[in-house]
């Protein structure tokens, strides 16, 4: 691999590393254009690429966060965490199997309306914030568990299919239904997305376009330095942009990148 290639994978992995740290995200639902574009893998080898990056970026992102939401918090939320892991484990692996039979074009048209789907929620999201609501949507019982698991099941394969750690979709779903403070919420969707993640990554395994990750090592650990590197600069300037403009400015990039993209 050449060493531009790999300057070009450090340089996009910190430039989506910063802004997904400047918004608390992982960044890769727009990696997820940037390596069918810009890297030319074919779609099934970017998403199963995307994943395996996401795990890096989840990982550590969940072991630097522990300083201020410590693991004692996250178990004694585990009922949420059983709730959502539930769903979300079946239907990541549903839709990592569905995602290995669609042909290329196919695919391309289900990951286009997924990438506007959220960066429609990412308008929602920078508009109107992810409200106050300390006691959930719905009162503690068998409905909340039903409604945690059907949430748990579009998530799971919203991150199969895009390879990414579902955070736009797990944070609202946390605040929103648990009534879970936000700062809470962002290390509980981390717990979750870990091993929802692992569920797909292990189901694509069946899949030949899995041998990208041998293929491709060197594109991957240089966007994994700079994913890492830019994600830690991110969270060093979260005070100083506003977040709501930023999250307007990067769903407009989501969207109109992920049309471009994926629109033939």
């Amino acid at each position: 691999m050449s060493f531009r290639r790999k300057a070009g994978g450090a340089f996009a992995g910190g430039i989506i590393g910063t802004l997904g740290g400047l918004i608390g995200l992982g960044g890769a639902e727009f990696r997820l254009p940037v390596l069918v574009a810009l890297f030319r893998l074919p779609t099934l080898e970017a998403v199963i690429f995307n994943k395996a990056m996401s795990l890096v970026v989840v990982a550590a992102a969940l072991l630097f966060r522990s300083g201020e939401v410590a693991f004692s918090e996250l178990i004694a939320r585990a009922d949420i965490l059983v709730n959502l892991l539930a769903g979300s484990l079946i239907g990541a692996w549903f839709a990592a199997g569905q995602a290995m039979r669609l042909s290329g074009p196919a695919l391309n048209r289900v990951l286009l309306v997924l990438l506007i789907g959220l960066a429609l929620l990412m308008f929602g999201e920078a508009l109107f914030g992810h409200g106050e609501n300390t006691g959930g949507l719905v009162a503690d019982g068998p409905l909340r568990w039903l409604a945690g698991f059907i949430a748990g099941l579009g998530i799971g394969a919203v991150a199969a299919l895009l390879g990414v750690a579902g955070g736009e979709l797990l944070i609202p779903t946390l605040v929103l239904l648990y009534g879970v403070d936000i700062k809470l919420a962002g290390s509980l969707s981390l717990a979750i997305s870990l091993p929802t993640m692992l569920a797909g990554f292990f189901r694509y395994r069946e899949a030949a376009a899995f041998a990208v990750l041998g293929r491709e090592r060197g594109l991957f650990l240089f966007m994994a330095v700079g994913s890492l590197a830019g994600a830690a600069l991110g969270a060093v300037l979260l005070g100083s942009v506003p977040s709501g403009a930023l999250t307007l400015l990067l769903a407009l990039i989501l969207l109109v990148s992920a049309v471009k993209v994926f629109r033939h």
